[in-house]
């Protein structure tokens, strides 16, 4: 089902740019005003000036944003900074890193092509919405610079791992680069142009299908950009490179695959803990976690979610206002019986639904409108930051920020609710590590043909 190729990279001359670590970037809708700075601040040749960051209102779309990437994009490729390689491959990409849990891991992956599908074809399949202005603005940037820039990060079944296995006998020797990341990830790219290996990769996909982790956004853009080229130019071929998008792909089997919880923080016009409680106490069995310091509290609180975990619907609140932490236990079949019966089960089982539609909506009276105009909730992987930020909050407001902590969502949740064709609320997977832009792009050259 799934369609993949070869494809010519870019990257960054390594003769001219001797410190990747200076010069790639997380993705680009993860870096706020202040990291950009930062990365500016490394080197001019940051992988942001072309990229650019999302901070923008739809006033800054202007031309001159597009085209003055395009012609840095033109100059870096003049100098030699940027330069393409000559034989088409597939680039494995593995990634060293700390699990929160201390584990030290290895994400096993690789960097391809893949042909681009309608989500109604149901070979390539999403679990998020995406947002019509982010899409117009990387639709104008990929249409000015004709790169792509940073991957989609999906994931495919593969059991037995035959995929890497393959890639991993058709390397080459030595990896192209490797380079460090902020938090202490290491990344390392090679190269596999073996046409065996290839062909058998290819063949591997072909009964696949390929579930979005990371990059919705990215991947409707290069369906826009299919479309505007084929109105341009009556039509694209199915060996063009404007049919493709660069892809990143992992096995959901692999062991080092990781998805962290992402956590809230809820802002409340001065609600007490005791009225919290009551308000929650028809859909869950809760019991205040005691003792110890907030921090104390905290990791005891994920210690026992953890192990109530795939055992029902489990959260963790925290007061800061009342410096009180309490262990939140789903009662059985709480969404039916609130009145969410109809709601399709691979939704109804998960947390972040039952957060945002049972506690937030209905008993706490949180819609998602209210939410999101008057910016009631924030997002954070790092439980310390939201504590810190609660605390901060709650010292500074009539009201309290409490956080509500969660589990992570599953691989195999997302999976359920892809081929189910449903969607999950806004922040409900965090695919970690996150893969790096710059390390390998992909040009999109009219008249060229895909290798396939």
């Amino acid at each position: 089902m799934a369609i993949v190729a070869p494809f010519s990279g870019l990257r960054y001359n390594t003769a001219k740019i001797s410190r990747l670590e200076d010069v790639v970037t997380p993705p680009y809708d993860v870096i706020d005003l202040q990291a950009r700075r930062m990365l500016l601040e490394k080197n001019p040749y940051s992988m942001i000036k072309l990229d650019l960051s999302k901070d923008i209102e739809p006033g800054g779309m202007t031309d001159a944003r597009y085209d003055d990437s395009r012609k840095l994009l033109e100059e870096w490729l003049r100098q030699g900074i940027l330069v393409r390689d000559e034989e088409p491959a597939i680039y494995l990409y593995y990634i060293d890193y700390n699990h929160p849990s201390g584990r030290r891991l290895t994400r096993k992956g690789l960097i391809c092509l893949t042909e681009l599908a309608e989500f109604s074809e149901g070979i390539v399949k999403p679990h998020e919405k995406f947002f019509r202005n982010v899409v117009s603005d990387r639709l104008r940037l990929l249409d000015a610079c004709r790169t792509q820039f940073s991957q989609v990060f999906s994931v495919y079944p593969d059991r037995e791992n035959q995929i890497i296995n393959v890639l991993e006998d058709g390397r080459e020797p030595e990896p192209l680069c490797a380079c460090d990341d902020q938090d202490g990830c290491r990344h390392v790219l090679w190269r596999v142009t073996d046409r065996q290996a290839i062909a058998r990769v290819r063949e591997q996909f072909a009964d696949k299908c390929l579930y979005i982790a990371d990059g919705h956004h990215r991947y409707n853009t290069a369906l826009q950009m299919r479309e505007l080229m084929a109105g341009r130019q009556g039509g694209v071929s199915g060996d063009s490179p404007f049919n493709f998008i660069m892809m990143y792909l992992s096995a959901m089997e692999d062991p080092g695959l990781s998805v962290l919880p992402t956590h809230r923080l809820v802002r409340l016009a001065g609600t007490a803990a005791d009225e919290l409680v009551a308000e929650l106490a028809p859909g869950f069995a809760i019991e205040e976690i005691e003792g110890g310091s907030r921090e104390t509290l905290i990791s005891e609180v994920l210690a026992r979610m953890e192990e109530k975990r795939g055992r029902g619907n489990v959260f963790g609140l925290y007061h800061p206002g009342e410096d009180r932490c309490f262990l939140l236990v789903g009662k059985e079949k709480i969404m039916e019986k609130a009145g969410f019966g109809a709601m399709p089960a691979p939704l109804r089982e998960l947390d972040v639904v039952v957060l945002s539609e049972l506690i937030l909506g209905k008993y706490l009276g949180l819609d998602h409108d209210r939410c999101e105009e008057e910016n009631l909730i924030d997002y954070f992987s790092d439980p310390d930051d939201a504590l810190d930020r609660a605390v901060k909050e709650s010292g500074e407001s009539e009201g309290v920020s409490v956080i509500f902590l969660m589990n992570n969502t599953e691989v195999d949740q997302v999976k359920k609710v892809s081929d189910a064709e449903l969607v999950m609320p806004h922040k409900s997977t965090y695919f970690y590590p996150k893969i790096l832009t710059g390390l390998v792009m992909n040009r999109l050259v009219e008249g060229e043909k895909v290798d396939l």
